[in-house]
């Protein structure tokens, strides 16, 4: 298959990238290296067409998509802190960028799998997520990938394939901070021997899942014969940021007690995923156990693996 990846070079869409190589697809990837890093290539640099363009040029965007197969969009920008003060921009990337995506694949007819997120529930009152609740973001990230989902609907209703993952909490391999990064900011913080801070009183719970199995997600839903559709893509379980940071304590051996500092602006108070419609419409259940990954990484002292 001929397929485009936007956001190439980033965390997500990098692995996104291999996976497609050791395929034997032809790949190009669109990326401004903005938090992508074209280290993330280096296995498959070779292999692949890089283009170092933004995801706001459409001309561009439409030389690359137009012989396309699939496009898979990655590309975004997703600290919500940050979000505040950048609203115009966060809008610009996140909505019209997709946007974009979706009038190409209206013009040209290649199926779009996109990143969502869950931001886009906010608050909920259930404790378990269903793709069917109300969205009801609380920042202005989340508010611009709820309106991107808006796009995808109205393009779905003109013919566009198009599925949009919400992604819940993704940690793995070349996670930047910018990607809500509390595993990765609390296992540097144990490196140099250092409590993890945490935001908040910690009770906050997150659905944590390995960014292989959101590859995995990714390629069943483009090779699936579903049309259009929203996807919750996490480990189907939550867990406190307390407990996350007490786990990696333990896993370190330190003597430490986790730093507690202000909550963060726009911050959800519980999110876990549902996966039932995933699991029922394309086979797809999360395999790595996160206590499991953070073990192998703190006591092999692999923190290059973050």
């Amino acid at each position: 298959m001929k397929i485009l990846v936007t956001g190439g070079a980033g965390f997500i869409g990098s692995h996104i990238v291999e996976y497609l190589v050791e395929r034997g697809d032809d790949v190009t990837i669109l990326d401004n290296l903005h938090s992508g890093k074209m280290q993330n290539l280096s296995k498959i640099n070779n292999n692949v067409n890089f283009v170092n363009g933004n995801i706001k040029d459409y001309k561009l965007l439409e030389r690359l998509a137009k012989d396309s197969d699939g496009v898979f969009h990655q590309a975004a920008l997703v600290s919500v802190p940050q979000s505040f003060k950048m609203q115009a921009e966060y809008f610009d990337v996140n909505t019209k960028g997709t946007e974009n995506v979706l009038k190409l694949a209206k013009e040209y007819g290649f199926k779009v799998v996109y990143a969502s997120s869950s931001s886009v529930y906010g608050n909920q009152e259930q404790t378990s997520i269903k793709e069917s609740d109300n969205r009801n973001p609380t920042n202005p990230y989340a508010e611009t990938k709820l309106k991107a989902e808006l796009l995808a609907e109205k393009y779905s209703e003109m013919g566009v394939r198009v599925i949009g993952l919400r992604y819940f909490n993704v940690y793995g391999r070349r996670q930047s901070k910018e990607y809500a990064g509390v595993i990765k900011l609390f296992l540097e913080r144990i490196q140099q021997n250092n409590a993890p801070k945490i935001n908040g009183d910690g009770l906050q719970t997150r659905d944590f899942v390995y960014v292989e199995d959101v590859v995995k997600a990714n390629i069943l839903a483009m090779d699936s014969n579903v049309k259009h559709q929203f996807f919750n893509v996490g480990m189907g379980y939550s867990i406190s940021i307390l407990d996350l940071a007490n786990m990696i304590i333990d896993a370190s051996g330190l003597s430490l007690r986790p730093i507690h500092d202000s909550q963060l602006p726009g911050d959800i108070r519980d999110s876990q995923a549902d996966l039932e419609l995933i699991n029922k419409l394309l086979k797809w259940k999360p395999v790595t156990k996160l206590e499991d990954w953070l073990i192998e990484v703190i006591t092999s002292k692999k923190f290059k693996d973050i």
